[in-house]
């Protein structure tokens, strides 16, 4: 047997701001009904898993929160198995902290009490922000993030992403981020496995990203499938050090590479 589950990446794969990418609502239908199993993936800790599943509904793919992996929940369950019950401060929106709260973590602002720092995609980051977190760090709080993308892909170009958060820190505290749960990271890989219930061999990876979802595809041992749909253009694919195992227009096209694969 060949590939039987999907891990669909979001931003610039299934979607561009509101905008679903053309057919990409029949390419998913098409490989539920063939059987397939699809886990949808975020790097973006923006918003809830039932918000993502929301919009995906509204846009014309039927999903539900369990179909969803964002870098939130994945940074929740690390920081949950590291230490039950941590003091966390997070650089972050409110359904990153939310997600943080549900696994049980303490959120405080206390430089003297954080134990760890997560720092995170945030479009209300100020320097009172970044300040807490140095502060914590500097005395020892462990420092790590949700994902490492530089941009968020959106309609009309892209805008920066947590990158520009751990740069800052690591740049002022002098140390270097200790985990990067999101994309490509196992942490990743492995709660999405877990989801399908499937070994990797017997499962794709679909993203636009060739520095993210086509490494993590390379390293997990995952098919890796790039899409011309999001910020990666076709130049940059042989310059490149990580090279996908195909490449398609967008996800239209995914049914019929599936054929071959499956």
């Amino acid at each position: 047997m060949g590939v039987q589950g999907y891990l669909l990446d979001l931003d610039g794969t299934v979607y561009l701001g509101e905008r679903l990418i053309p057919g990409a609502d029949r390419a998913i239908a098409e490989l539920r009904r063939r059987g397939r199993k699809v886990v949808f993936l975020s790097n973006k800790p923006l918003h809830s898993r039932a918000d993502y599943a929301g919009k995906l509904t509204r846009l014309g793919v039927p999903a539900s929160e369990d179909d969803v992996i964002h870098s939130s929940y994945v940074m929740a369950r690390y920081l949950a198995r590291e230490r039950p019950g941590a003091r966390v401060y997070a650089i972050g929106e409110p359904p990153l902290l939310a997600e943080l709260e549900a696994a049980g973590l303490e959120l405080t602002d206390d430089p003297e009490r954080i134990e760890f720092v997560v720092a995170a995609f945030d479009r209300g980051c100020t320097w009172d922000k970044l300040n807490t977190a140095f502060q914590a760090i500097r005395r020892g709080a462990r420092f790590v993030a949700t994902n490492p993308d530089p941009t968020c892909p959106v309609e009309g170009g892209e805008i920066p992403d947590a990158a520009g958060v751990i740069a800052a820190l690591e740049a002022t505290t002098g140390k270097k981020v200790e985990a990067v749960v999101g994309k490509p990271s196992p942490h990743t890989v492995r709660a999405a496995l877990e989801r399908l219930k499937l070994p990797p061999g017997r499962v794709a990876m679909v993203g636009d990203r060739l520095g993210t979802d086509v490494l993590m595809a390379r390293r997990a041992g995952l098919v890796g499938i790039l899409t011309l749909s999001g910020v990666t253009r076709p130049e940059e694919i042989e310059r490149a050090e990580v090279h996908p195992d195909y490449v398609i227009e967008s996800l239209a096209e995914l049914p019929e590479l599936d054929a071959r694969l499956g």
